[in-house]
């Protein structure tokens, strides 16, 4: 569970991180009261649970409470890579002398919590990890003995936080950690952590994700999750049974098995795609759940290019055919199909295609031969 950015704060400023002082606001009056309660210049925040809100011009400055509320009225309803902006955060505008970045995540790799402090924050943290790989100082922890100050210590001295910060910055890193481990979370994330022109270290940004598995051991959430925006496509999957999850690219993807699914995410990017999206049709799949997948999947307007990837075990080949069948005749959908079917019945299931399917849908007989011809099309669609 992605939570908002102000939700994120306040979460973090209940636990001793210093934060601007700010409020939400879903309309622009609302948003010109709040400027009038904090006073002075305020920055509104578009809340989305996505990043990149700055280059999309979801964050502006405001001088006075008629112009929060005249950036309020151009931010609220905005599209940001396929979020809507529903909510704005009034917050005062910090005097800023430097920014860093501190994030604490988990290393599957590694199989323990990692905690990564850089002194050059405010930017995209995977553009400095890749143009200023030194810049970006990361620690394993071991999780039996948790973090230690010399830990903190020792990050900030290796990414040359400054002399007046340092106390700040350590004292924040061990509240971060504790967070992170105390709300079962998957991501804590300051970005930017700033030092102030009077010397103070605030969290101006927050990314907080929550273990949805770990959701039922903490009630304290269930407010925060109960008004968060749900996409539309995971709201239709929750109520239809099915595995689904939203992404950001043009090509839809339906699999059967978790396995196949991402190996097929994986063979889409190594052919120059970008996924939009993909459901799991499971085991066993019959017409019927097939047809429930692809109304699912073709509801995203931003799937240009189907993908079908299926391996036949109990899942028969023929049973997929007759959905699709039946899925195109319900849905009238135009866009181009890309079908690869393997394993049992699929012999039946390529001459259902053949002999039934309109021009729109075409078969491909291997995976990677698949994935390219989806690729290939999505761009000639775009």
């Amino acid at each position: 569970m992605d939570l908002l950015e102000y939700q994120g704060k306040r979460l973090l400023a209940g636990r001793g991180i210093e934060i601007p002082r700010g409020e939400v606001a879903d309309t622009p009056e609302a948003a010109r009261a709040a400027a009038e309660a904090i006073g002075g210049r305020v920055v509104v925040k578009a809340q989305v649970q996505i990043g990149g809100r700055g280059k999309a011009g979801g964050i502006k400055l405001a001088e006075s409470p008629d112009e929060a509320a005249e950036r309020a009225s151009e931010i609220l309803g905005m599209d940001i890579r396929g979020h809507t902006v529903r909510s704005v955060w009034i917050e005062e505008a910090s005097a800023i002398k430097r920014e860093y970045y501190a994030s604490v995540t988990f290393d599957r790799a590694a199989r323990r919590p990692l905690v990564m402090l850089s002194a050059v924050g405010g930017m995209d943290i995977e553009e400095v990890a890749a143009t200023q790989p030194g810049a970006l100082v990361r620690r394993h922890i071991d999780p039996l003995i948790g973090f230690q100050p010399h830990d903190a210590r020792w990050l900030a001295y290796h990414a040359g936080i400054d002399a007046e910060a340092i106390k700040g910055v350590v004292r924040i890193l061990g509240t971060l950690y504790d967070a992170f481990v105390s709300l079962d979370a998957m991501l804590v994330e300051i970005n930017p952590l700033v030092l102030t022109e009077d010397g103070r270290v605030v969290a101006l940004d927050a990314k907080v994700t929550i273990d949805n598995n770990a959701i039922g051991r903490h009630p304290e959430l269930q407010e925060i999750g109960d008004i968060l925006p749900e996409d539309p496509q995971e709201r239709m999957a929750r109520e239809r049974g099915v595995t689904y999850v939203k992404l950001d690219g043009d090509v839809g993807i339906l699999g059967n098995g978790a396995g196949l699914v991402m190996s097929t995410l994986d063979v889409v990017a190594l052919a120059g795609g970008r996924p939009a999206n993909f459901l799991d049709a499971g085991g066993g799949s019959k017409a019927d759940e097939v047809v429930t997948a692809l109304e699912v999947l073709l509801s995203d307007e931003k799937v240009k290019v189907l993908l079908i990837n299926i391996f036949g075990g109990i899942t028969r080949c023929d049973e997929v055919a007759e959905g699709l069948l039946t899925a195109l005749d319900r849905l009238g959908a135009t866009l181009p199909i890309v079908v690869r079917l393997d394993g049992t019945n699929e012999e039946e299931g390529r001459a259902i295609i053949a002999e039934r399917a309109p021009d729109n849908v075409v078969v491909e007989a291997t995976m990677l031969s698949a994935a390219r011809r989806a690729v290939e099309l999505a761009k000639e669609v775009a």
